[in-house]
C-alpha cells in the first residue's frame, strides 16, 4: 500500500515536471520589452541623452540602484561604435553596451550584453519621433527566449520586471531632457 502511494507520488511529480517542460518549450522564442513616452523637447535633445554614455546617469534606472558600479565608457562616448561596460552589485550585474546604429534625432540601437549575474544578449531600441514641439520616445529591448528563459518566463512576467525599469528611465529621462530644451 505504502509503495503504491510512493510510486503514485513519484509518478504525479514526473508528470508535473513534464508539464512544466512542455509548457515552457511552447513559450515565445523571442521576448520584447516597450515602453514609450512623450517628452516636451525637440527630438535632437532627447537623442542625445542616450546617443552620449556620458548622460546616461541623469536618467537611467540601473546607475541608482549602486552608487559603487564601476563603469568604462569608450573614448568616444556617443554614436556609433561607443560603448559602455559596468560592474556592479547583484541588482545591476556586469554587462556591455555598444551603439551598433546611430541616426541623429531619429533612432538609436544598441548590443546589450549581459555578462553576469547570467550571460544573455540582446538588442535595445530607442526611437525618437517628432510631435510638434514634443517627442514620442520608444525604448524597446528584444532578446532570442531560449529554454531557460521561457522556464524563466513561466514564473516571471519580464515585461512587467523590466517595463518598470523603462518607465522610470524614461520619466528620469523626460524631467531631464525638458529641462535641457
Amino acid at each position: 500500500m505504502i509503495k503504491k502511494m510512493i510510486l503514485g507520488l513519484l509518478a504525479l511529480i514526473v508528470l508535473a515536471i513534464a508539464g512544466f517542460c512542455i509548457v515552457a518549450a511552447m513559450q515565445p522564442n523571442e521576448v520584447k520589452v516597450t515602453r514609450s513616452t512623450v517628452i516636451a523637447a525637440p527630438p535632437e535633445k532627447v537623442f542625445e541623452q542616450v546617443n552620449d554614455f556620458k548622460n546616461w546617469p541623469n536618467w537611467s534606472p540601473w546607475e541608482k540602484l549602486d552608487p559603487e558600479m564601476k563603469k568604462t565608457i569608450s573614448p568616444s562616448s556617443s554614436g556609433k561604435g561607443a560603448s559602455y561596460h559596468w560592474v556592479g552589485n547583484d541588482q545591476v550585474g556586469e554587462g556591455r553596451m555598444t551603439i551598433a546604429e546611430s541616426h541623429p534625432s531619429g533612432h538609436i540601437k544598441i548590443d546589450l550584453e549581459f555578462i553576469k549575474p547570467w550571460e544573455q544578449k540582446s538588442v535595445t531600441d530607442f526611437s525618437f519621433k517628432p510631435e510638434g514641439d514634443k517627442t514620442n520616445v520608444t525604448w524597446t529591448m528584444s532578446m532570442q527566449n531560449n529554454f531557460i528563459g521561457k522556464a524563466f518566463g513561466l514564473l516571471m512576467d519580464m515585461d512587467k520586471m523590466l517595463g518598470s525599469d523603462f518607465e522610470k528611465g524614461l520619466a528620469q529621462m523626460k524631467s531631464v531632457a525638458e529641462v535641457a530644451k
